[in-house]
This record gives structure tokens, sequence and C-alpha cells, in this order.
């Protein structure tokens, strides 16, 4: 095994921009780009091994061939060959629609599927740029019913003006939107069931209105008051930053300024690192290393004991947290 890179998907949509192609440093794009794939086991949109002896395989693949040493024994006892992260860049030139999430058991049973939950970290915020998440009161179904007939739901929902460095975390059930101008990381569930609960009567390239999913998110709706904003404390003197701590998945902060070590808990799973700003090379135990820079994700097998880090770069790094 060594510390994998993997090519990137990239999804053109409506609603995408041109900064993704910037951040990444990538070449011009003729259409708009909203999503940029960086870690899936996602059928037709899987992760492609960019360099080394695995180079080719997908994300599925690399499981397969080395189980537990790459995951973790815990993730691999729990999930198998599936990968259980999905981990996204998201540019937003204009609004997403208003969307939500079933939790596990409504994905497993509706879509054979894990639910999706998810956490957003704020890379680039224009001025003004919204945040949606969380009904801002306790609404009823029929509440919910007149507002989508009226076309108030919006004004039930809580919008904060975001900021670079913000972090937001949408449990399943969670009503939510990204507003135009921002430009994130998404970390979720490995997971892409969307029920849309309203898309500004926005049309498709044929002309036709997009589909909406009333009925399903009228089931998988959390109609309690959330805010869905992380208020998180900088934690071990500005080097590593805790920002959500959940039953799918832990994501921190790191900044690196010269050399790093992290050292691996007993019993972890694998660490997917994305890399915010900056260029760093990193290398474990004996495996063969990976340099990293702004716009990139490298994933870490488990089997790595330590984490020897170079350069000057803020990360976010990304695990799975042990269950008993």
């Amino acid at each position: 095994m060594q510390i994998y890179k993997f090519n990137s998907v990239l999804k053109p949509v409506l609603w995408g921009g041109d900064r993704l192609v910037a951040f990444k440093r990538l070449p011009a794009q003729c259409e708009p780009i909203g999503e940029s794939w960086e870690l899936s086991a996602m059928p037709g949109r899987e992760s492609v091994v960019a360099q080394g002896e695995d180079q080719g395989l997908t994300l599925t693949g690399l499981v397969r061939r080395y189980g537990a040493d790459l995951v973790g024994r815990d993730v691999y006892r729990r999930y198998g060959d599936r990968f259980p992260l999905l981990i996204k860049l998201i540019d937003a030139r204009r609004d997403l629609s208003v969307q939500v999430h079933p939790g596990d058991e409504m994905a497993m049973r509706c879509h054979g599927c894990m639910g999706k939950n998810e956490m957003w970290y704020i890379l680039e915020a224009e001025a003004g740029a919204i945040i949606r998440t969380g009904f801002n009161r306790r609404l009823t179904q029929a509440e919910f019913d007149r507002r989508m007939a009226d076309g108030t739901l919006l004004e039930a929902v809580n919008a904060v003006e975001s900021r670079p460095g913000d972090t937001f975390y949408i449990p399943a059930g969670q009503i939510h939107t990204i507003g135009a101008g921002n430009l994130l990381v998404e970390i979720q569930q490995s997971s892409d069931v969307t029920y849309r609960v309203w898309d500004y009567n926005r049309r498709d390239a044929d002309g036709n209105l997009r589909q909406l999913h009333v009925q399903q998110a009228r089931e998988a709706l959390d109609y309690e008051p959330r805010d869905g904003q992380v208020h998180y404390m900088d934690q071990g003197g500005g080097q590593m930053t805790g920002l959500v701590c959940s039953p799918d998945f832990d994501v921190s902060r790191l900044d690196v300024d010269g050399a790093y070590r992290l050292d691996m808990p007993e019993g972890h799973s694998f660490v997917a690192a994305v890399c915010l700003d900056g260029d760093l090379r990193l290398s474990a135990d004996n495996m063969p290393g990976a340099s990293l820079s702004r716009g990139e994700t490298a994933l870490i097998p488990a089997a790595a004991s330590c984490v020897e880090m170079n350069g000057t770069a803020r990360l976010l790094l990304a695990s799975v947290p042990e269950r008993a």
C-alpha cells in the first residue's frame, strides 16, 4: 500500500461556476463545474488511483484488495467493501435547491443504501453569500404543506451569512441549501440520495421543471428547530482544531508549518486529507508517500501508525470513529 491520490471526477451542473477550476489549478472548462468528487465509491463516479502500483484501480477495488489494512478493522467489519465516506468540493455560482436527505433506516428501506449525514467547510464566500439550514421554529406537516403551496417555505428556514472557515453539520432530516457565492468542502456518508423540496421553478436544459420529491421529503424531514452551524473551539494551540464529531465521521483542521508528526491511535480508521491551501509532503512508515497541494485529497491507509508531514499547508482530516 501507499498514500493514495485519485483523479478528480468533475460534475457539470446548471448552478456551477468556474472557481473549482481555478482553486484546483485545472485546465479551463467549457461547462460550469459545480462539484469535484475527490474521494468517491459511488457507482458511475468512482475515484480512480492516480499513481503508483495500484494506478487505475477504483476506490472500491482498492478496498477489496486491502480490506481492513486500508480502511481499518472496525470500518471493514461495519461496511465490508463499501467505502463509507464521500468527499466533494462544491462551487455554487447560483443557489442550490432546497433539499433534505433521509437517515439510514429510511434510505435502506427505500433505496437499499445508507443515509446521508454531511458537513460543510466554507473555503470562499462572496459578500452576502448565505447558508440555509434547519427550521427556525417547530413546523407541523400541515404548515409545511401550506408553505409549500404558497411559496413561503424559506421564511421558516434559518439563514446565516457565511464566511471562510465556517463549519456546518447537517444531519439527515435537516432541511438545507447552499446559497450562491459559496465555495466549500463537503464531507458526507457515501450516499447520493437527495429529496429536492424546492428549486425556484428552474428548468433543465430541455426546458422542463426540475423534479421535486415532496412526498419523500415530508417523511424524511425533522420539523424541530435546528441551528446547523457548528460553533467550535480551537484545541491544541492552533495546530489541530476539532470541527465535527459525529457517529459517521470526525473532521479536524490541521495547520502545518514545517515538520509535523501525526501519531495514529490504536484501532484507528483511514484518514482522508484534503488540502485547503499550501503544499506539503506526506510519508507514512515504509509506504510510498505523496505530495499534496491546494485542492487535492489523499487517502492515508489505516495500516499507517504515524504520518510525517513537511511543508506549509492547511488541511482537513476526516476519519471514521470506532463503534462498540
